[in-house]
């Protein structure tokens, strides 16, 4: 059991390599891009109500019943007749002169594509965050997976030292029983270890969406976290609001011009159109049969009540997000006052849990060194064998939550860009 666990198939060498990996697979990501593209697209249907729209028709009509008469068109005109069969085109414009709904659906739709700009923001915020606290809980499983190894092989020296110690006549069985008591005991928190390691290498293989177990290779630098985290993710400024704070807030501006979009069905819109229609004709080419261009007043008067209808839905989505927008508003908030506690809560646990080992340590050897000579019982032994071991862990653990809540820090009031 001393021998260390096998290392996972998979390793990482560095949180650059993670997060490569991590922006080729994370599904969160992909559903924020397409989230990006969709809000793009519904701004250039938005954009359309308000461009010209041309449609140019073409056909050809042919009468079964008078072969030399052309179906639908008038006859002869300025001595060119019209061909049998006959070919038609038309060309229509239509634009749009004053259409209030539709210009404040494109704001609308604007700003809803920056609010999925912001959201894209936050989601690279989070899966960076996820992905730190799935790679520090690796390393801190790998450092308790070696920890509890030494501790069972220090249990075992003891073990021996009372056997050898009861052999000589110096110590009783009991001392003996207590020292197998205390290396079972170790062997119990190795295994457990073990198994938490395994855990936390099938939850980073997920955070980088894949169903094996990744590991972290020795040479793995938690403090290279945070310089290249720096790269693509920097802190905010005094009166700057995180991505989701940004996003929530947009999607409120976004829904109340929507809302406005609504209400802006019942004024009237005025439009331009045009239509020119040729005919195919001999001896010529083709003839302009008509071109004609008119502009189109349209008041609407009674729809069934589709329009408060609309308007009401609107204002309940309205309602909605300003809602969402004031908790992710509270989240943020609560977040960040417990990240800035956490740092310095967490050093001054290192702090203790330093001085705590090096006391353990020194009561550990003066009472090995009692017990050699006959001065301490070997109840003492393994009490401070044990208090040793606890020490030892409780520093590696708080080691790593000091690291995990600089993390945590950094990446509650970021930005990340790429």
């Amino acid at each position: 059991m001393l021998a260390p666990i096998p290392d996972a198939r998979t390793s990482i060498s560095s949180w650059r390599q993670a997060r490569q990996q991590l922006a080729a697979t994370s599904t969160d990501l992909r559903h924020a891009e397409s989230d990006l593209v969709r809000a793009e697209a519904l701004v250039r249907q938005a954009l359309s109500a308000l461009l010209p729209d041309i449609r140019l028709t073409a056909s050809a009509a042919f009468d079964l019943d008078n072969p030399d008469t052309a179906p639908g068109v008038p006859g002869a005109v300025d001595g060119r007749s019209t061909t049998a069969p006959v070919g038609t085109a038309s060309l229509s414009l239509s634009q749009s002169l004053v259409d209030v709904a539709s210009w404040r659906g494109r704001d609308a739709a604007a700003t809803s594509r920056r609010s999925s700009e912001w959201a894209l923001f936050d989601v690279r915020r989070r899966i960076s965050q996820r992905l730190a606290t799935a790679l520090v809980a690796v390393v801190t499983a790998e450092r308790v997976a070696e920890l509890n190894r030494l501790g069972l092989s220090q249990s075992l020296e003891r073990a021996s030292l009372s056997q050898r110690t009861f052999e000589l006549g110096r110590a009783t069985e009991l001392d003996v029983v207590r020292a197998r008591q205390d290396v079972a005991v170790a062997r119990s928190a190795l295994i457990a270890g073990d198994e938490q390691l395994r855990g936390a290498r099938e939850a980073l293989g997920v955070a980088l969406g894949t169903g094996d177990q990744i590991g972290v290779r020795k040479d793995f630098r938690l403090d290279g976290i945070l310089e290249e985290l720096s790269g693509h993710c920097r802190g905010l400024g005094g009166s700057e609001l995180r991505a989701d704070e940004e996003a929530a807030a947009t999607a409120v501006k976004s829904a109340q011009q929507r809302t406005a979009a609504a209400r802006a069905t019942r004024l009237p819109t005025l439009d331009l159109t045009s239509n020119l229609f040729a005919v195919t004709t001999d001896p010529d080419v083709a003839r302009v049969a008509s071109w004609s261009i008119a502009a189109v007043l349209s008041l609407p008067l009674w729809d069934g009540g589709l329009r408060s209808a609309q308007i009401k839905e609107r204002e309940a989505l309205e309602i909605d997000a300003q809602a969402s927008a004031e908790e992710v508003k509270r989240s943020a908030r609560f977040e960040r006052s417990r990240s800035r506690r956490a740092v310095s809560v967490s050093e001054s646990l290192v702090s203790v849990a330093t001085e705590a080992r090096a006391l353990a340590e020194r009561l550990d050897t003066m009472t090995r060194r009692s017990f050699e000579i006959g001065r301490a019982t070997s109840l003492e032994l393994v009490q401070s064998a044990v208090a040793l071991r606890q020490a030892e862990l409780a520093l590696a653990l708080r080691q790593f939550e000091s690291m995990q809540a600089r993390l945590d820090a950094l990446l509650t009031e970021a930005r990340c860009d790429s």
